[in-house]
């Protein structure tokens, strides 16, 4: 039986448009957001259910369904380093063209968030997650890092499915005002983000490219005490991203 189980999980994760939830809250979120999550493997079925009755409810049933019991020692062939709360699954990511969609609808509720050549998957996953509580329209990847990498989903766990996440190159941006975070910008707080906004970021190191500041309808800059050299990047958007919703009316949704 559990040599069966392996076998079809390892069969599973190689077929395209999967990945990895590694960990309760990765696979919690996917459900509550509605992702195909196709098999759920965990040392505990009985631990994994008190605490979906704990902590999510509203999807307590399905986790439920979905769980098979594997031995922890199994469980580490397919996770050598296991969430604490034993519990992996694999889902079905949203395809380019669904994501895609998804950023080019217009009027769009809530700004992008773009992230120009990020380097560091956790910053990366902190973001999406950033992002998906204030309600944005998606985050948008340029570069080599795939934002779909399981340590990304683990960053964010598994926000990615609340919001749309995907990787482009700068001319394929969505439409909208492009405003892009730079220390010669001007004072962030004499600006207004509108709904539609894109908001850009570079890397904590060097910042947005030339390419990228050319594009820019505007460059504004968060105030910073002289000798601090930047933020850190999941920082820096949590600001953007509060002073968007700052120019919103009281109550207005999220």
């Amino acid at each position: 039986m559990n040599e069966e189980l392996l076998r079809l999980w390892r069969a599973g994760a190689e077929e395209p448009g999967t990945v990895l939830l590694d960990g309760f809250h990765p696979l919690k979120h996917a459900l509550r957001f509605g992702a195909a999550v196709r098999q759920v493997l965990t040392a505990d079925r009985a631990a994994l259910a008190a605490l979906a009755a704990e902590l999510a409810p509203d999807v307590a049933p399905a986790m439920d369904a979905l769980a098979v019991e594997l031995p922890e020692a199994a469980l580490r062939t397919l996770a050598p380093r296991p969430h604490p709360t034993g519990v992996i699954a694999l889902a079905v990511r949203p395809t380019a063209g669904a994501n895609r969609a998804a950023l080019a609808v217009r009027p769009r509720p809530a700004p992008v968030v773009l992230l120009e050549n990020p380097r560091n998957l956790g910053n990366v996953g902190a973001v999406i997650r950033l992002a998906a509580g204030f309600g944005a329209a998606g985050v948008v990847t340029t570069g080599e890092l795939d934002p779909w990498h399981p340590a990304v989903l683990r960053g964010s766990a598994g926000l990615h499915f609340a919001t749309a996440v995907e990787r482009l190159t700068l001319p394929e941006l969505p439409a909208g005002p492009l405003y892009v975070l730079d220390p010669e910008g001007a004072d962030i707080r004499a600006t207004a983000f509108s709904d539609d906004a894109v908001l850009a970021f570079g890397t904590e190191r060097h910042g947005v490219t030339p390419e990228l500041k050319a594009r820019a309808d505007e460059l504004v800059a968060v105030p910073m005490r002289p000798g601090v050299s930047s933020f850190n990047l999941a920082t820096s958007v949590a600001m953007g991203l509060f002073h968007w919703m700052s120019g919103r009316p009281p109550g207005a949704p999220v």
